[in-house]
């Protein structure tokens, strides 16, 4: 048999070991990044590793990369960002308001006017009546002329005006009861009174 030498024991292993270290440093690109293993596909060519230079009309290198975004494509971040400032900018508008219930409008009020009747001749003088109207409402009535030359005209021009200017507004119209020792009178004033009424339009 033969004798095994120590010494050639410790060379095999000096070797082996040296041999690890400078597989281990091929295996480093520089910069102490660990070089890409290419892998070969069932029947197919190995791709290069990534970082490597690829040769002119490799069908690789044509392909564009499945995993790369589209130029000028937002990304899902972005996106989802852009929803949300948009939701944000919505949520801040605030809703318009419904239009106030429109109030009714107010009815014009009455046109208040004062409108002068003939003066019609009596035996005792003219008596010309004066109304004053709202709208078509006789508010007022007075006799602007009446008979009163003498003393007893006076008299009963006192006492009568004041009975035919009421009438004239209860009745509201012409048709009046003559006042009792005064009817020449009370027909100058109911005529005097239907004229101003034609000339008011009521």
């Amino acid at each position: 048999m033969k004798r095994r030498h120590p010494l050639r024991r410790i060379m095999i292993g000096v070797a082996a070991t040296a041999s690890g270290v400078v597989l281990l440093l091929a295996l480093k690109q520089p910069g102490g990044s660990s070089v890409a293993v290419a892998t070969v596909p069932p029947g197919g060519v190995a791709a290069p590793p990534a970082g490597a230079p690829r040769a002119p009309g490799d069908p690789a290198a044509d392909a564009p990369a499945a995993d790369a975004p589209a130029a000028g494509a937002p990304s899902a971040g972005a996106r989802d960002a852009g929803a949300e400032d948009a939701g944000a900018q919505d949520a801040a508008v605030p809703a318009p308001k419904a239009p106030a219930a429109s109030r009714p409008a107010r009815p014009a009020a009455p046109r208040v006017r004062t409108v002068l009747g003939d003066a019609v001749d009596t035996q005792y003088g003219p008596v010309q009546v004066q109304l004053t109207l709202s709208g078509t409402k006789i508010v007022k009535a007075a006799a602007v002329q009446a008979p009163g030359s003498d003393a007893q005209s006076k008299s009963v021009t006192a006492n009568a005006l004041p009975q035919l200017n009421q009438a004239a507004v209860t009745a509201q119209s012409a048709g009046i009861d003559a006042v009792s020792g005064a009817s020449y009178t009370s027909k100058g004033y109911r005529d005097s009174l239907q004229s101003a009424l034609d000339k008011a339009g009521v």
